[in-house]
């Protein structure tokens, strides 16, 4: 345990002080109803004090207590004097549930089999993620309208039905948005995809769950997470020249890897902390999930105050003001952290991270000596800025200043350069105060107010089947992501590198320290930029038409549309238990495969053109696996099938097999390595194994998201107490469960073992290790998560 000493006093504003001069003039167009987004205080700080109690006067980190404040009954979760981080579950109440459009679909689905009639804490839905990037912002908005209706309309009916705030197709991200409307100090909320953490630039915590998490919350049902370990990131210096917020996580994604903060909680502290932006920190906080982050925080600062005043919400921030000056929005002193990491802000430099995987990091000093140590043309194909991780005001108005200085030169940009907006307000501001046109100026395409190519929603015409490299300021960078081009490598940056890197057209180009040839053969070297956090003249709103009517009432008479032969939306049949009067150890399972090294939930349930199937389970499970590789053979998207019937053959698809299992009532289990199911919070990776008969999964790791998912869906996540014995299964082996029995009945020191019988009629037993807690064992017993709460409320 690494103490926070009095030397490393958390910079939050203990007393609320007054604004800065600079930030003056940088007043809200208007103030909102923040009535159903201001959090608590009150009654959570009593909540505090009465666990500090329970924990003798401990002091406790930021982290600690948000959660501990949330706790459903902190007698039960904290009691009995044992280690919390790491060990304890918390059952916690959380106070907001926000979700896009792709993941809300099956989430709604499942909300809607609970028979309720209104959600139990505000919910939002959020349509980013089904509007492809071709043309434009115009077009491709109307044509993503036209061709989504459908969904579109199922979950507008639903919104009305049950009072959900609605945010229409051109509204903009999910995350942008919810760091623009309802993100508040101190708070607990969930959100329906990986990058919710972003709203932690607010000094919260935002975590990212699947739609069976968020259907906890929406029935008012406790929210379940095991305590997270806490990592102190301390911040000392200050961010000069090229660097930026980007950087800074870029470079800890390197150190700690993408399984680095599995488990854990990122808090920041330290004199750096204050010295960032709102949405600089936001930045940081949304890439925590490349490092397999919990979520991230950041104390209160003046900065915050500012973001949250500018946006409208100076009721929340007078709040917020109070609660700090009573301790709750920071560290206490001499809090310990689990780690404590050191960074010194005035020695980092822009850093580019990829390909192929967020956390391979290299300084750009170096990046044009690792180009060509790769053997890489030293060309550049395309730069993409925006995304929710760098779509602010400050990220374009930096951008923005490094087109002006290209613009007086003489310079447009030698690729393909593409812009997204973060949200309507930041559009609608941009165009205002001329940064659009200033970016257009120079052969930027401003996309539409969504996700876009981020998430593999880009037409993308060229390059197809051929190598070439991307600089993108997204967030994630595995294979075929964004353009469905397994060869494209997507590097990811900071936007201003992104930038400057689009008018060289070339890897190597370092804008620190090279020039760029005029057309008069003049040098020409780029000034480091510097934007603006926040508008002087405010924000303003653009076309309101996308927005939502604020705390709208449910209206139970509205008829939620699905159509009974859509292609699209499909009514969720309840999975059934694995059990029924045959005891409490699984059937025997056969082995559909051994996959291979990073599978990710992109693996396991593509997006891009998949995205269309997200709310029907038929469809969509057809995808499962299809860029796996199976151990055994090194092949993509090939499965065997050792019982196959005469005329069928031994290997096919992955999902074919699958369906084969399914067809015959065979139950069957995977076999994977480390980090499994690392990336997004698609709970569908989850849905479409069991929807075919997956019982169980048994890995040398998990990542957190996913196997949360596969418990709430009824899927036994096991781990090797051995990695090693991952290669000693293989298809078609059969797989039983011994103390399966013992744990779900819940005697002490139950342990897990399988026998595993080879096809050659070797028989032999391991040792597995779990998570399962005692309520995730309900679940699992039921056949979902689904089944026990229904369960619970009948």
């Amino acid at each position: 345990m690494k103490r926070l000493s009095t030397t490393l006093r958390n910079t939050a504003l203990a007393a609320g002080p007054t604004l800065r001069r600079s930030l003056a003039t940088h007043t809200p167009f208007y103030e909102k109803d923040c009535s159903s987004i201001t959090p608590p205080y009150a009654q959570l700080i009593r909540k505090w004090e009465y666990v500090r109690e329970l924990l003798n006067n401990r002091p406790l980190t930021l982290a600690e207590k948000i959660l501990y404040s949330h706790l459903n009954d902190p007698e039960k979760s904290l009691s009995g004097g044992g280690k919390i981080r790491g060990e304890s579950y918390l059952q916690l109440t959380p106070q907001r549930v926000a979700m896009q459009d792709a993941s809300a679909q099956m989430a709604l689905l499942q909300f809607m089999s609970a028979g309720l009639s209104q959600c139990a804490v505000p919910t939002s839905i959020h349509c980013d993620h089904l509007i492809q990037a071709i043309d434009g912002a115009e077009p491709d908005l109307k044509r993503s309208i036209a061709s989504n209706k459908e969904v579109f309309d199922f979950l507008e009916s639903a919104a009305r039905k049950y009072g959900i705030e609605f945010w229409k197709p051109g509204s903009g991200i999910i995350h942008q948005i919810v760091l623009e409307n309802y993100a508040a100090p101190g708070m607990l909320m969930l959100g329906t995809d990986s990058h919710t953490p972003n709203a932690g630039g607010l000094g919260l915590l935002a975590i990212g769950v699947g739609g069976a998490d968020a259907v906890d919350a929406m029935t008012g049902t406790p929210w379940e997470l095991k305590a997270p370990q806490v990592v102190g990131i301390h911040l000392t210096g200050k961010l000069s020249g090229w660097a930026t917020p980007k950087d800074l996580i870029l470079h800890l994604a390197g150190r700690l890897t993408v399984r680095g903060g599995t488990g854990r909680i990122l808090e920041y502290f330290g004199p750096g902390v204050a010295n960032q932006s709102c949405t600089g920190l936001a930045t940081v906080a949304n890439m925590g999930a490349e490092v397999g982050a919990t979520t991230s925080t950041f104390p209160y600062t003046e900065n915050m105050r500012a973001y949250l005043n500018a946006t409208g919400r100076a009721p929340v921030a007078r709040a917020a003001d109070k609660a700090a000056s009573m301790g709750f929005l920071n560290a206490d002193e001499g809090a310990e952290y689990d780690e404590v990491i050191e960074i010194n802000l005035s020695e980092l430099e822009p850093t580019i991270n990829g390909p192929f995987t967020p956390d391979l990091a290299t300084p750009l000093s170096k990046f044009g000596s690792f180009v060509k140590e790769q053997g890489w043309k030293d060309e550049l194909s395309a730069g993409l800025i925006g995304s929710c991780t760098n779509s602010s005001y400050e990220d374009m108005t930096r951008v923005a200043e490094l087109a002006k200085q290209a613009k007086a030169a003489g310079l447009v940009t030698k690729v393909p350069f593409l812009c997204t907006p973060g949200s309507e307000q930041i559009r609608a501001t941009m165009e205002r105060d001329g940064v659009t046109n200033t970016l257009e100026d120079v052969g930027a395409v401003v996309l539409a107010n969504a996700c876009g190519p981020c998430i593999g929603q880009w037409k993308r015409d060229d390059m197809k089947g051929e190598e070439n490299a991307i600089l993108t300021s997204f967030n994630r960078n595995f294979k075929s992501r964004n353009d469905g081009n397994q060869l494209t490598m997507n590097f990811l940056a900071s936007p201003t590198i992104v930038t400057a890197m689009a008018f060289s057209g070339s890897l190597s180009f370092n804008p620190m320290t090279d020039t760029l040839t005029l057309p008069s053969g003049k040098p020409f070297r780029f000034a480091p930029p510097a934007g603006q956090d926040l508008p002087t003249e405010g924000f303003t709103q653009g076309n309101t038409d996308y927005y939502p009517s604020p705390m709208p009432e449910p209206q139970s008479e509205t008829e939620v549309i699905i159509h009974p032969d859509s292609q699209r939306l499909e009514l969720l049949e309840p999975f059934q238990s694995h059990f029924g009067d045959r005891g409490l150890e699984l059937p025997p399972l056969k082995v559909l495969m051994r996959v291979r090294g990073k599978c990710t939930t992109d693996h396991i349930s593509a997006a891009g053109p998949w995205l269309k199937y997200k709310g029907h389970l038929t469809n969509i499970s057809e995808n499962l696996l299809i860029t796996a590789v199976n151990d055994e053979g090194g092949n993509v998207n090939v499965a065997f099938d050792h019982d196959r019937a005469a005329g069928e053959t031994e290997t096919d698809t992955i999902p074919a097999v699958a369906k084969r299992f399914k067809s015959r009532n065979q139950p069957w289990t995977l076999v994977v390595d480390d980090n499994y199911g690392e990336g997004s919070a698609r709970e569908h990776a989850a849905l479409q194994p069991r929807f075919y008969g997956c019982a169980m999964i048994i890995a040398r790791s998990f990542a957190r998201i996913h196997e949360t998912n596969l418990k709430k869906q009824g899927v036994l996540p096991l781990w090797f107490a051995d990695k090693n014995d991952y290669s000693r299964i293989g298809s078609g082996d059969v797989v039983e469960t011994i103390g399966l029995a013992d744990l779900i009945e819940g005697r002490q020191n139950a342990a897990v073992k399988l026998k595993v019988t080879k096809r050659t009629g070797e028989v032999f037993e391991i040792l597995t290790k779990h998570t399962m807690s005692e309520d995730q064992l309900k679940w699992f017993r039921a056949g979902s998560a689904l089944n026990f709460i229904r369960s619970q409320m009948s």
